[in-house]
């Protein structure tokens, strides 16, 4: 392995190892619901990230959510999150995870949320107090983290560098498309944000690491897409700004502001919804600190959905015998008639298809067995909310 690919893993898996990496999902669950189709009847599997979209998915009312992390400090969250539910009013919840502080985290948490909580988890929260009270700074917990020390990078470039704060803000507040692109073009944004500084650090490894990207997805998107993962990011970026409506998008009203607004938010954090997991759906929730061949294969159950994000991009490049047995996993545990969706930052993805995996007494390839519904996730894709991925895939797995 070449040196400074070398070094690059070991930077991604140090960020990884040894923070919070993400403070909010970067995958539309709108889009995973038209995908996945929950019934009462469904267990479903997702790899945690920040939980939202496990307390989204709960919201469906399926049997079972398995939120299944290697990172302890991803699960730590969502459990937080869970003891919040249970333990809190609607307008400390929203405190705590709508507007990212409180001033009152001391009597919260040692007085209703820690007795809530799994001890592995308290040891944690019990010294991360932090991350949830204001500071002169990082007056955020959405600006806290690998991801949200981004964040907080970006928001000081925006006020500082770029001087485009009115400009955003006003983006946020527009109330149609026609309103959103005027503003883009007459305020120059595209010209007054990307400043030869932020792409130099969009092209460094370290940066992206901080955003949960590793190498080889920079890799996917240098090679495959003109003017590699810079124009890639520069394109999407204006196609959030120009083409979706910002008045619903939480994933980047956050990212910009540090907060949601009970208007912009997930939807576990709106009221209605937070009585609905509070008066029982909260309980369809479990947490694992597994891989998810791990999970799989001691898992007792049959999975009938599995979410599993972006991760397979990291797994191809650096270790294939684990996404082989992942996907072994998969089909092992499978319920007939389940569905698997993922995302790539790759344009395609080739890597799944030619897997060997053992079934029925005999060996079979992954394309084999699984049934693309190529034009729905094409459909869905186009309407993301994120817009950061290059591709998204749905696929029902057959003869299992």
């Amino acid at each position: 392995m070449p040196v400074a690919e070398r070094m690059s893993q070991v930077c991604f898996n140090w960020v990884h190892g040894h923070n919070l990496v993400y403070n909010q999902c970067w995958e539309d669950p709108e889009l995973d619901h038209q995908a996945l189709q929950l019934s009462e009847r469904d267990r479903v599997m997702v790899i945690t990230s920040a939980g939202c979209n496990a307390l989204d998915y709960a919201l469906a009312g399926p049997e079972a959510v398995h939120a299944v992390d290697m990172n302890p400090l991803q699960n730590a969250l969502l459990e937080l999150k869970v003891a919040g539910v249970r333990q809190l009013d609607h307008e400390s919840f929203f405190e705590l995870f709508g507007r990212g502080r409180t001033e009152r985290w001391d009597s919260l948490y040692w007085r209703q949320l820690r007795p809530a909580l799994p001890s592995v988890y308290r040891r944690i929260w019990d010294r991360r107090g932090r991350l949830f009270q204001p500071g002169r700074k990082r007056n955020s917990f959405y600006f806290r983290g690998s991801s949200g020390m981004f964040a907080y990078f970006i928001n000081g470039y925006i006020n500082h560098i770029a001087r485009m704060r009115d400009a955003v803000n006003d983006l946020l507040d527009a109330t149609s498309l026609e309103e959103q692109a005027e503003i883009f073009e007459s305020r120059q944004m595209n010209h007054h944000l990307w400043k030869p500084v932020l792409r130099w650090c969009m092209r460094r490894d370290t940066t992206l690491a901080m955003l949960g990207v590793p190498r080889s997805q920079r890799q996917q998107l240098d090679t495959a897409y003109p003017g590699g993962i810079v124009q890639f990011i520069m394109d999407r970026i204006e196609a959030v700004f120009t083409s979706r409506p910002l008045h619903s998008n939480y994933f980047w009203r956050v990212y910009l502001t540090g907060e949601y607004t009970p208007d912009c938010c997930p939807e576990y954090l709106k009221a209605e919804n937070f009585d609905r997991l509070k008066q029982g759906l909260i309980d369809r929730i479990r947490v694992h600190t597994n891989t998810v061949h791990g999970f799989l294969n001691d898992h007792p159950q049959k999975i009938s959905r599995f979410v599993l994000l972006d991760h397979m991009d990291w797994l191809y490049s650096h270790h294939p015998e684990i996404l082989a047995a992942e996907w072994q996993a998969i089909v092992d545990r499978a319920d007939p008639q389940s569905r698997i969706i993922w995302r790539s930052a790759g344009l395609d993805v080739d890597f799944v298809d030619p897997i060997r995996v053992q079934t029925n007494g005999h060996r079979a390839l992954m394309g084999e067995l699984l049934q693309y519904h190529r034009q729905l996730a094409t459909d869905l894709h186009a309407i993301d909310r994120v817009n950061t991925y290059g591709s998204f895939h749905i696929a029902d797995l057959l003869a299992v």
